[in-house]
């Protein structure tokens, strides 16, 4: 077995939460319908590799998580962070660090507890949902729910994004009801609609089922959920994905378009937003000029590599690159040669543009230009596959000097600190004119060093 996100046979992370086709899975259940499956229609060992009770253990005991990294609830209830959490003592002056000896006694006492954003705290659930996020185009962040035998954490209620809840150990007999609110926004919490949630679920569910290790279940936002422990402590990953909707398209549409003179121009004198027959003429005329402005043929390719811009700016800020080890990195570019093997860094999704005279590795807060030597060499650098550094196409030093620099900037990793691939079309070679190198002598050319942006 594989320990490095992608599970038993390098598998694809979705293929280790629900046994359908990708392509089969995104046409008949993302965003449309539950999908609930057993450990052994899974084809794999459940998921002791991502998680485990002594993870938990781990993480209460040794690593001074602090709030809101962590919570605790009971029958619905959210516990005070004083209840669970104290001082770090001499040395850590914090008032909210986790008090393992205060986690003990609540969860003695039945309550459940909530290890929030699993993604940032534990390697192999980083990994695993980094990876997740990728296939499903959608950013992902983890928690981890530790129930007591027999007790419930939460009311019935829904989430305002699509969920994937691999059980971990124990068990745990969940009821799923369908929505009152279809495909929730963000801002539409389940308390917006507290009574019709709480009538829906006093329904006979669409799911009553008892979740085992290695079951897993996927549910869309919207629909309406609750679950107890049974006989045991019962450890399950929820995995949350917030996808990205039509409206989000239509925000970044409409601040494309609204930079047009009839948007642009002043309401009235005398505007008064308190008279809805005042308003209500401002209104119609603003929306004829949006739909006109939305509806012009000639700037629908505009408005489209716009909206593509802004969005993949958030997915970009949604999902950060996987993290680099400072000092190892350090070490390693010291140490380089020809037969260092390295490999994009995940996720990192930089922008390489190409001029006359430069390639350019652009990132949010810098960009790192080479000479245009070096083009074919990035290319393969980041094309998302493991490459020796001697199987550049440069010569040594130069192909050396390349690797060191893109390690040193955090563009590229060592094979094996990352534990993933990337794919090819993640990257994009653009070809905009007026960026220039400067820096570091090579065998072959000026080989360049990064600049803020």
């Amino acid at each position: 077995m594989t320990t490095d996100g992608r599970g038993p046979g390098d598998r694809p992370a979705l293929s280790r939460c629900v046994p359908v086709d990708p392509s089969l899975f995104a046409e008949e259940f993302w965003g449309r319908r539950p999908l609930f499956t057993r450990a052994a229609d899974l084809g794999g060992d459940g998921f002791a590799d991502l998680f485990s009770v002594d993870a938990v253990d781990d993480l209460v005991s040794s690593r001074a998580l602090r709030t809101p990294f962590v919570r605790m609830a009971k029958e619905g209830t959210v516990l005070a962070p004083s209840r669970f959490t104290g001082p770090g003592g001499f040395g850590a002056e914090v008032g909210d660090q986790l008090d393992s000896a205060k986690v003990l006694a609540e969860f003695a006492n039945g309550a459940t507890l909530v290890l929030q954003g699993l993604h940032r705290t534990w390697p192999a659930v980083a990994e695993f949902s980094r990876r997740l996020s990728a296939e499903l185009g959608h950013p992902a962040q983890v928690n981890a729910y530790i129930t007591p035998a027999s007790s419930r954490g939460f009311d019935p209620h829904y989430d305002v994004h699509d969920v994937f809840v691999l059980q971990v150990a124990g068990e745990k007999h969940w009821r799923i009801h369908e929505p009152v609110h279809v495909d929730p926004l963000r801002d539409q919490p389940w308390s917006d609609h507290r009574d019709e949630v709480a009538a829906r679920a006093a329904e006979a569910p669409v799911i009553d089922e008892t979740f085992r290790p290695g079951d897993a279940l996927y549910l869309p936002r919207g629909w309406i959920h609750s679950a107890e422990a049974l006989g045991g402590v019962s450890v399950h990953l929820t995995i949350g994905v917030a996808a990205y909707t039509r409206a989000d398209v239509v925000r970044e549409a409409v601040g494309r378009v609204a930079d047009v003179a009839a948007l642009r121009a002043s309401l009235p004198v005398g505007f008064d937003p308190a008279d809805p027959s005042a308003v209500a003429p401002v209104v119609d005329e603003t929306v004829d000029a949006l739909i006109a402005a939305l509806s012009d043929p000639s700037a629908r390719p505009a408005i489209a590599a716009a909206v593509a811009e802004r969005l993949r700016l958030r997915q970009r800020s949604d999902s950060p690159p996987s993290p680099v080890r400072p000092l190892a990195t350090i070490a390693a570019a010291e140490s380089l040669g020809p037969d260092t093997v390295v490999v994009a860094r995940p996720g990192l999704r930089p922008d390489v543009t190409v001029e006359v005279e430069t390639v350019t590795v652009r990132l949010p807060a810098k960009k790192v230009a080479l000479p245009i030597a070096a083009r074919d060499a990035v290319g393969r650098l980041l094309d998302g596959r493991p490459v020796a550094v001697a199987e550049l196409p440069l010569d040594e030093r130069s192909a050396v000097v390349v690797a060191r620099r893109l390690l040193r900037e955090g563009i590229v990793v060592l094979e094996g600190d990352s534990g993933a691939t990337q794919d090819a079309d993640e990257f994009d070679f653009a070809d905009p004119a007026g960026v220039s190198s400067d820096g570091e002598r090579s065998a072959t050319a000026d080989f360049g060093t990064a600049t803020p942006t």
